[in-house]
């Protein structure tokens, strides 16, 4: 009964975060496929064309951008399509060998026409235009062609009427879903190390190849997170809804990148693991305390990892305000890396078997790679690099942050502010 709990209390937590954004967006295909029809119909009255609500239904999409160029590409491929079929209709009769040279050609002229998804519809068109037969043909090319460009010209109007929202929430969730599945493994493995260290170590080596496993499928996910960030910097183009919102697409694209080179760091941290767990070391008295040790190093990069993308998801999303805590979060996670990386020097200079400074450099150099790629001023830098140089000055009026200041926590509304600073590290090798 728990787990059915569990996930009735996620579905409504979805539906309230989603379910507004998904009526809107069921009411935006449904009126622009009922609008295509109506019109279509005042073109050809004496018919049923449901060729223009199907066209509105499929140009109908997330971005007004992408939703112009789906347009122009299905009725580019509609005008291929009938043309090929009229002038096969003119020659040949509709046989199985005819067919199939009628698909070929299409196919062919749809890729060398780049119609991306919509490049079977060349096909589609010569195949409906052609089944009619040479009476017929003209006169059934130039209603798809009609119905096409109705359905198409209703699905843009409606989405540039009625456009859909700015998805950099969608994407800073994304990022924040990354960054939470890494957290997650860190964790997990913590757990199973600290549980190694009270019992038997030798079951390290099966454990570290399933994380390793677990690592790379996250690295592989990294795509899909792209392309939702990809999607939500081109809701911005076209759409009236993004004037006058916060440009926050620089700093969802600094998150992705830092938690990209965090997952491949934890991804080569899992694996010095996992070479590291067929040593010797595993039969000697201290094995617990390196395997302690790995726990609590990992804790820490999973405090970091989660602290990072729930900061990202705040400045990411305009209907939340990035707040102090968000940012002192962050601090105490890089705080509790840098006590990480001190620890780790000091074991390193102790006596260990060369599997295990292995491992202890290895730990180190990924508490060391993540504190940069998490940290504050790393982000803000980086946050300035992406942003388009007509944004670079600062606008006046803007207020930034002096160094410590926390009373005005830094939000997606301030674009170029200077984030706290923490102390600086000592050296390279002090303590």
């Amino acid at each position: 009964m728990h787990w059915w709990r569990g996930f009735v209390s996620r579905e409504l937590a979805r539906l309230r975060r989603d379910g507004r954004a998904s009526l809107l967006w069921s009411l935006r295909i449904t009126v622009a496929a009922t609008a295509s029809y109506l019109v279509a119909s005042l073109f050809f009255p004496s018919t049923q064309p449901l060729l223009a609500p199907l066209t509105a239904m499929l140009v109908v999409q997330v971005t007004p951008l992408s939703l112009l160029a789906s347009g122009l590409d299905r009725v580019i491929a509609v005008v291929a399509g009938v043309a090929l079929a009229v002038g096969f209709a003119a020659v040949v009769p509709l046989e199985w060998w005819s067919l199939g040279v009628l698909i070929l050609i299409s196919i062919t002229i749809g890729q060398f026409l780049r119609l991306r998804s919509n490049l079977v519809e060349v096909a589609i068109s010569a195949m409906l235009v052609l089944g009619v037969g040479a009476i017929g043909a003209e006169a059934a090319a130039w209603q798809r062609i009609a119905e096409t460009l109705v359905g198409a010209t209703v699905g843009i109007i409606a989405t540039l009427v009625f456009p859909p929202k700015v998805g950099s929430s969608d994407a800073g969730r994304a990022i924040d879903g990354l960054a939470d599945a890494v957290s997650e493994l860190l964790v997990r493995a913590a757990g199973e190390l600290a549980a190694m260290a009270e019992g038997d170590p030798h079951r390290l080596s099966g454990a570290a190849r399933e994380w390793l496993d677990d690592a790379r499928r996250i690295t592989h996910d990294i795509p899909v997170v792209g392309a939702a960030l990809l999607r939500a910097e081109e809701s911005r183009r076209l759409n009236v809804r993004a004037v006058g919102t916060p440009h926050v697409e620089p700093g969802l694209r600094q998150g992705l990148e830092a938690l990209e080179h965090t997952s491949v760091a934890i991804r080569g941290l899992m694996r010095s693991v996992a070479e590291a767990s067929d040593g010797d070391w595993l039969d000697q008295d201290s094995a617990s305390d390196v395997l302690r040790d790995l726990a609590e190093t990992f804790r820490t990069l999973a405090a970091g990892a989660d602290a990072f993308g729930e900061l990202v998801r705040h400045e990411g999303d305009v209907q939340v305000s990035l707040s102090r805590d968000d940012i002192a979060r962050l601090q105490d996670a890089q705080g509790g890396m840098f006590r990480a990386r001190a620890r780790l020097d000091v074991a390193l200079e102790e006596a260990h078997p060369a599997d295990v400074v292995e491992l202890y450099a290895a730990t180190r150099a990924t508490v060391r790679r993540l504190q940069h790629e998490l940290g504050l001023d790393e982000r803000v830098r980086r946050q300035l690099r992406l942003l388009p140089q007509r944004r670079l000055p600062t606008r006046s009026g803007v207020h930034r942050q002096s160094a410590g200041d926390v009373s005005h926590p830094a939000g997606p509304d301030d674009e170029t502010q200077v984030l706290p600073r923490l102390p600086e590290e000592p050296p390279e090798g002090g303590t």
